[in-house]
């Protein structure tokens, strides 16, 4: 049996990724700051709670992280910690900066100190290529991030290239492109659109506040996109892929999709907030997956018409 250990188990992809390498007969322990307090409500949402082991671990302590290390000695890690919200990065861009770049060179040099056949994998981000003028993003596309969060994932992206290519360790980074689910937080946009408009379809009168909606991203489903991570982790080598649709919509499309799938008029619901305007902003990203279709045999099933079907199900159905 072979040991697993998810660092942002809490999280949506962490919670997917939990099910997913429980469904294949691993042994999974997953992490968090204290695991004691934590109530884990995505593994619980997921039915796997009982299933996973949980340790407490603070990723930007060294000591902690070596000593988690030793204790489950696992054969694959995946990163998946740290801050995970772009607009929240501009309000604590320390805080960002802290746990993603250090939690992450944090695990490749006890990886390292520890001498043991470890796979890495480290969650990377298309945030980090910034605005790439329309053109759909490969692994060498060149990274010009443009938030403290972008620039915290581009850190971490070489750290892991530096420690594959320095240390020899099998040590890869997935540039996932945005990936939705019914497990994302409400301070995430597509689960702020999809739950206020459930409400707004069940009698509400508020408004859906939004920013700028003519921004364009390639959305995915995440149950999906965990199983690229899996999947780099079984290469031969390893290697670095951009994970992605390979299609884009504007915010103003998703917003349009999910009202319509409640017979809704979104124009009649939807007020811009400027103060949701962030400071930089992307207007287009969009994802070129070739690599992965052609060397991990991966390819995105779920286009975002049936995302949002599926996370309008959800909702409801826990509404009811």
């Amino acid at each position: 049996m072979r040991t697993a250990l998810i660092c942002g188990i809490s999280g949506q992809d962490g919670a997917y990724l939990a099910q997913l390498l429980l469904s294949k007969g691993y042994s999974v322990c997953g992490t968090s700051r204290d695991a004691q307090v934590s109530s884990f409500s995505n593994l619980v949402k997921l039915g796997i709670r009982d299933r996973v082991k949980l340790e407490s671990v603070a990723l930007n302590d060294f000591r902690s992280v070596l000593q988690v290390l030793t204790k489950i000695q696992p054969d694959e890690i995946y990163n998946l910690a740290g801050q995970t919200s772009v607009s929240l990065s501009f309000e604590q861009p320390v805080e960002t900066l802290e746990s993603i770049t250090t939690g992450t060179l944090n695990l490749l040099e006890s990886i390292r100190f520890v001498n043991q056949p470890i796979k890495f994998y480290n969650a990377g981000s298309s945030e980090c290529f910034g605005d790439t003028g329309g053109e759909a993003a490969t692994e060498i596309t060149p990274f010009r991030p443009r938030s403290p969060y972008a620039v915290a994932k581009a850190a971490a992206f070489w750290e892991v290239a530096n420690y594959r290519e320095a240390y020899n360790l099998f040590a890869c980074s997935g540039i996932l492109f945005n990936h939705e689910s019914p497990l994302r937080p409400e301070r995430f946009v597509t689960q702020k659109i999809v739950a206020t408009a459930c409400r707004i379809a069940a009698g509400s009168s508020e408004k859906l506040l939004l920013g700028n909606i003519e921004i364009e991203r390639d959305w995915g489903w995440a149950p999906e996109y965990v199983e690229a991570m899996y999947l780099m982790l079984q290469q031969p080598e390893p290697d670095d892929y951009a994970i992605a649709t390979g299609t884009s919509h504007k915010l103003a499309d998703f917003v349009r999709y999910t009202f319509e799938a409640l017979n809704l008029d979104w124009q009649q619901h939807v007020v811009t907030d400027k103060s949701l305007l962030r400071p930089t902003d992307i207007a287009m990203g969009k994802g070129n997956p070739s690599k992965a279709k052609d060397k991990l045999g991966w390819e995105a099933k779920y286009q975002l018409p049936d995302i949002i079907k599926m996370m309008i199900q959800a909702k409801t159905t826990s509404n009811s």
